[in-house]
């Protein structure tokens, strides 16, 4: 039985070696020079005598940063990615939260580094990946590893504003990768685009299928997210044939009428996830890309990454939201409502997710791992962890979950209970529209409908007037240039109600 991640590239490696694991078009790093590296790096830190604690990276984008994670793996360690264009406080913020005494830097964020508040040891990469592999060292972590070590903390935003940071070990993960790679068409000749930033969960999706397969993952840098036809020059130049991106970059793309003039022609499979997918912008890549399989992934980061996932084998009704389909393997569904019993199929409940994805909580956060790592209720009988998502769904006539809000989107306008996510749906079929947030300004007590697209406000307006009841139309809908977006590609919501 596998118990360790790195189980994957350590098998991987030897069988191809000389084969591209990561690039970023310009540095390439080979399955072998990744082996490599990943040991050095863990063998200077264990010489330092840093073992079982969090290590921070704080580089870019980079083949070598994703070294830097599995090195820390090696020392028994686990890595906190972070961002180095975060605002130094927030930096200051996760490094104080996790008690941080060691943090691993690269030449363009050095100087970043030198700027925080923070007393630890500071090292450049290049000269961890230096150093003499420790076999003996790394062989005793190694013996002294189980599946429930963590390997990484990823911090999500808060309600508050404050970051916590969700634990994930290495049975979560590999349950994970498992599951997913059952579900999704990848193997050796699998070439990725990875799309979301490696500070994130998000990029499991591609990281580990990688070493697992003897794929190859690039990552595509940032810049070509504002370009989408150098974006999809840079994705025919590599052959890139999968990707699992979040909604805002695949309608980036076909919005801008790029698909007609110049669509990636390698692109046999496409996963996404994180919002809800537009129906015209979805039907264009269908369209687009007729022989390519696409899917619809869904879960959060406290169940290690995506839990549920839709194969689009079937033709969509005219106003059918997009499932998020079934739980992967060895995943549990609840469905629980307001009384805290099971609902109905049909009927909207919140979203628990139970099983071996579920991670071990927020670091140094008992309070805040409480409230949402919670006893199932739906048995007594022994202790049982579940995740309350805090999201709205239900079970479709074809036995698939749709999801439809936030339960903190659900909103009381009018003496009716609505759910924000329902008007955000009905504004995504509108024609020519290509991304729609629905707030409520409470101190007004109206509702605010924010989009983008070619659609001009009134088309909008007299779209909803035919899917909607006058209660849930929005007071006032406003036309956008462009949606404020987080680092991970969702809509911003925070900035859109200041």
């Amino acid at each position: 039985m596998q118990t360790n991640i790195l189980e994957y590239l350590e098998q991987t490696a030897p069988r191809i070696p000389d084969k591209v694991a990561y690039s970023d078009g310009t540095y390439d790093m080979t399955f072998s020079e990744l082996f490599t590296a990943s040991r050095r790096v863990g063998s200077a830190l264990l010489r330092r005598g840093y073992r079982g604690e969090p290590i921070v990276i704080l580089m870019r984008k980079h083949p070598k940063e994703i070294a830097a994670f599995y090195g820390c793996v090696y020392a028994g360690c686990f890595y906190v990615p972070v961002d180095p264009e975060m605002p130094l406080t927030r930096i200051e913020t996760i490094l104080e939260s996790v008690s941080a005494r060691f943090l691993i830097t690269d030449e363009k964020s050095k100087g970043i580094a030198e700027r925080l508040n923070f007393s630890g040891e500071c090292m450049l990469y290049d000269d961890l990946a230096r150093e003499e592999t420790d076999e003996f060292a790394l062989g005793q972590v190694r013996e002294r590893q189980i599946d429930t070590d963590p390997i990484y903390i990823v911090f999500t935003s808060g309600s508050t504003g404050v970051p916590k940071g969700v634990v994930a070990c290495h049975r979560s993960v590999i349950d994970y990768v498992e599951a997913l790679c059952a579900e999704l068409p990848f193997d050796e000749n699998t070439v990725f685009a990875n799309q979301t930033p490696l500070f994130f969960d998000a990029p499991l999706k591609e990281l580990m299928p990688v070493i697992k397969y003897g794929a190859t993952a690039y990552l595509v840098p940032k810049k070509y997210f504002s370009f989408p036809m150098a974006l999809c020059d840079f994705l025919n130049e590599h052959k890139i044939n999968t990707v699992c991106w979040v909604v805002s970059a695949l309608t980036m793309i076909s919005s801008m009428g790029v698909l007609e003039k110049n669509p990636p022609r390698y692109l046999t499979t496409v996963a996404f996830g994180s919002e809800v997918f537009p129906r015209p912008q979805y039907d264009l890549w269908r369209a687009a890309l007729p022989n390519a399989k696409f899917f619809n992934l869904y879960g959060p980061t406290e169940a290690t990454g995506m839990s549920c996932v839709w194969h689009a084998e079937r033709a969509l009704e005219g106003n059918e939201p997009i499932p998020v389909g079934k739980p992967f393997r060895n995943t549990g569904l609840l469905l629980i409502g307001e009384d805290g019993r099971e609902v109905r199929d049909g009927e909207m409940g919140e979203i628990y997710l139970r099983g071996t994805c579920i991670t071990l909580g927020y670091y140094n956060n008992p309070e805040k791992t409480g409230e949402a790592f919670v006893q199932n209720p739906l048995q007594k009988a022994y202790p049982e962890t579940v995740y309350r998502t805090g999201d709205l769904g239900y079970i479709n006539a074809h036995g698939e979950l749709v999801f439809v809000s936030r339960r903190d989107a659900q909103i009381k306008h009018m003496g009716h209970r609505i759910e924000l996510g329902e008007i955000e749906a009905a504004a995504a079929r509108c024609p020519h529209l290509t991304r729609a947030a629905a707030l409520y300004d409470k101190d007004n007590a109206r509702i605010l409908l924010y989009y983008t697209g070619e659609a001009t406000p009134d088309e909008v307006n007299n779209f909803l007037r035919s899917y909607l009841p006058k209660y849930m139309l929005p007071s006032l809908v406003t036309q956008l240039d462009r949606m404020p977006l987080t680092p991970n590609g969702k809509i911003d919501r925070r900035a859109l109600s200041q």
